[in-house]
């Protein structure tokens, strides 16, 4: 058996003629559903899905997925919230396997982005409940935060054969820990990057200059210059702009708002593949990033840009981790 896994690819023929730029963008690149939406899944065939508390809340939102919830409060022994929570993170992980062919991500809640035992101890009952249900372990994987405990308790699990997908990463240190820690995927947040820039006054004319695709390239090249086996997926995407800008990227996850518009456009628009492993690693690398502690912590604080948007993502999943729990009251 390998040391890591990758997901099946489902990829158009190369003698095929893609009927549109979706369908072509997956001959590069691997496309997930960034969405909990069951139906946006089997619209768009992505190969994997990503879901987080915020995407879980919004599918609760809607009366087609009720059902779930109210069968893990009858089904779930345990009277905490935090268990019936992540019973029902589990429960839509188990739906999503059922569309997709390969891996679909779970969030470690939020709240213990800082506390690098108790992380392991919640990926570790994550993974049971899948187990509990029949899913292979090989199909899940765990998100956790960016934070330089996270990243310690990345590197347990993934020793422990515990896949993970570390989530909130704005900044080329991150991901280089992220990678000197094992993680089998990372996900750099493109979108969250550009609005910040935009927000303190930023301007660019083409998406070649766009903050947010500049910082997943440079990510990419990295890790594929020394040769980590990480997989790099871009997320947080606001335009069709932005995902063309990066196709080839190992995997990118897109909300069904932009799928739906790749969908739409014709396959000569245009599509050529911007990232290419062999390409990068015949561009002649610089040193490996020291991602100690102390320089971690440092290099982190001083840009002002990452710090800002790591602790913000984090309350932003901790307050929709917090809409879920009152769900399960």
């Amino acid at each position: 058996m390998p040391d890591f896994f990758y997901a099946f690819e489902m990829r158009p023929s190369e003698a095929e003629t893609p009927p549109n730029a979706l369908e072509a963008l997956k001959r590069f690149t691997t496309v997930v559903a960034d969405t909990g939406s069951f139906e946006s899944m089997r619209a768009y065939q992505p190969q994997d899905a990503t879901t987080n508390p915020t995407l879980i809340v919004r599918a609760l939102e809607q009366p087609q997925y009720a059902s779930i919830v109210e069968q893990v409060k009858a089904q779930t022994k345990s009277t905490k919230v935090a268990d019936r929570s992540r019973e029902v993170l589990v429960a839509f992980g188990c739906e999503i396997l059922k569309i997709v062919p390969g891996r679909v991500s779970t969030e470690v809640d939020a709240r213990l982005s800082f506390d690098t035992a108790a992380m392991v101890a919640e990926a570790e009952k994550i993974i049971a409940a899948y187990a509990a249900r029949g899913v292979d372990r090989a199909r899940i994987l765990i998100k956790i935060a960016a934070t330089w405990e996270g990243l310690r308790a990345v590197r347990e699990l993934e020793q422990k054969s515990i896949a993970c997908n570390v989530t909130l990463i704005f900044s080329l240190v991150q991901a280089a820990a992220a990678a000197d820690s094992g993680a089998r995927l990372i996900s750099p947040f493109v979108g969250r990057i550009s609005d910040w820039h935009k927000k303190n006054g930023q301007q660019w004319d083409s998406p070649d200059q766009d903050p947010g695709v500049i910082s997943v390239k440079r990510i990419y090249n990295y890790l594929k210059q020394h040769r980590f086996h990480t997989e790099v997926m871009g997320a947080s995407f606001r335009s069709v702009d932005q995902v063309l800008a990066l196709a080839g990227c190992d995997l990118l996850t897109v909300s069904p708002e932009l799928l739906q518009q790749l969908q739409a456009m014709d396959q000569d628009a245009t599509l050529n593949r911007v990232l290419d492993p062999e390409e990068a690693r015949q561009t002649q690398a610089g040193a490996t990033l020291n991602t100690s502690e102390a320089l971690f912590r440092f290099v982190l604080n001083e840009d002002a840009m990452a710090s800002e948007k790591l602790a913000e993502g984090i309350r932003s999943f901790v307050a929709d981790g917090r809409r879920l729990d009152a769900r399960l009251i």
